[in-house]
C-alpha cells in the first residue's frame, strides 16, 4: 500500500512538472507579445484588458466553485491578486523600457529568492545543492545581460518583479493550505482583483476615456494571447503545482523561462543569438536541474 501511494506520488509530482515547464514556454513567449502589444496601447490599458478577460473566463468556469468558496478563502485570493497586482506593474513597465530578451533572463532571479525566501520563513539556510544552483542562476542571467553595469531602470523594475514573484510563489503555497477554494477559482479571484485594482489607476488617470483602444486585429491579438495562454492557462497550472508540490522546487522549474524566452524573442523579434548569450542559457538550465535534484535528495 506504501509502495502505492509513493508510485502515485511521484507520478502526481511529475505531471505537475511538467506542466510548470509548459507554463516556462508560454511565459517565455509572453515577452515578445507584451513587447508588441505596448505599441498600440499604455501600460495599464494592456494590464487591464489582459486581466479583465481572464476574470471573465475564469468565472465562468469557476462559478459553482465561486459559489460556496468561504469568505476567508476569498480574502486570501484577492491578497495574492494585489500582490500579483504589483507583479505586472513593475513587469509590463519594465518590458516597456528594456528589451524582451532582458526582461525573461532578469525575471529568472526568482528562482534564487524563491529557495531563500522558504527556508528563510523557517530560520533555515536552503540545502548546499539549492544555494549553488541559485549562485548558478545568477552567473547565467549576467552572462546574457551583459552585466550587473548593462541594467537600465526597466531592468530594475523587472527586477523587482522577479522578487515579487517568489513572494507570490510562497504565499500562495501557505495561504492556499488547506484551502478547499480549487485553482480555477483561486485565479478568477486573483485576475478579478489586479483588474480592479488597475481600473481604478486607469480612471485616477485619465477616466473613462483611458479605456478607449486604438488597436489593430494584431494587438487585439497579442491581448487574447496574453489573456488565454500566459495568464488563465499559466496561473490556473502555477496554482495548481505550487499546492502538490514546494516553492523552491516551482520556482526552478519556472527558471527554466529564460532560455525559451531567449529562443522566442530571437525568432519572433530576431534577436541575435550569439556565444555568450548561449553559453548563460546553457547555465540557467543546468541550475534549475542541480536545485531539482539537491530539493528531491532533502
Amino acid at each position: 500500500m506504501a509502495a502505492l501511494e509513493s508510485i502515485t506520488a511521484r507520478r502526481t509530482t511529475l505531471w505537475a512538472d511538467l506542466a510548470v515547464l509548459g507554463v516556462a514556454v508560454v511565459w517565455g513567449a509572453s515577452y515578445p507579445v507584451a513587447k508588441e502589444a505596448l505599441e498600440y496601447m499604455p501600460v495599464l490599458l494592456l494590464i487591464f484588458y489582459r486581466f479583465i478577460l481572464t476574470a471573465l473566463v475564469m468565472s465562468a468556469v469557476a462559478f459553482h466553485d465561486l459559489r460556496v468558496a468561504r469568505y476567508a478563502d476569498l480574502r486570501a485570493g484577492a491578497l495574492l491578486g494585489g500582490i500579483l497586482s504589483a507583479i505586472f506593474l513593475a513587469e509590463t513597465w519594465g518590458v516597456s523600457m528594456t528589451t524582451a530578451t532582458n526582461t525573461a533572463l532578469i525575471i529568472s532571479l526568482c528562482t534564487i529568492f524563491t529557495p531563500f525566501l522558504e527556508f528563510g520563513l523557517q530560520r533555515r539556510l536552503p540545502p548546499a545543492g539549492i544555494m549553488c544552483g541559485g549562485m548558478v542562476a545568477v552567473i547565467g542571467v549576467m552572462v546574457l545581460s551583459g552585466g550587473l553595469g548593462a541594467l537600465g531602470f526597466g531592468d530594475l523594475l523587472v527586477l523587482c518583479a522577479a522578487g515579487l514573484r517568489a513572494v507570490m510563489v510562497v504565499s500562495t503555497k501557505r495561504l492556499m493550505e488547506g484551502s478547499r477554494l480549487s485553482s480555477a477559482a483561486l485565479t478568477a479571484v486573483q485576475a478579478a482583483t489586479v483588474a480592479g485594482l488597475v481600473l481604478a489607476l486607469l480612471l485616477a488617470q485619465s477616466g473613462p476615456i483611458g479605456l478607449l483602444v486604438r488597436a489593430d486585429m494584431n494587438g487585439w491579438a497579442s491581448i487574447v494571447f496574453l489573456s488565454l495562454f500566459c495568464t488563465v492557462g499559466a496561473f490556473y497550472v502555477q496554482n495548481m503545482a505550487v499546492r502538490r508540490t514546494s516553492p523552491t522546487r516551482v520556482g526552478f522549474l519556472m527558471g527554466t523561462e529564460p532560455p525559451f524566452g531567449f529562443a522566442l524573442a530571437w525568432a519572433l523579434l530576431s534577436k541575435p543569438a550569439t556565444p555568450a548569450a548561449l553559453c548563460g542559457a546553457g547555465l540557467i538550465v543546468a541550475c534549475t536541474f542541480l536545485g531539482i535534484a539537491s530539493g528531491r535528495q532533502r
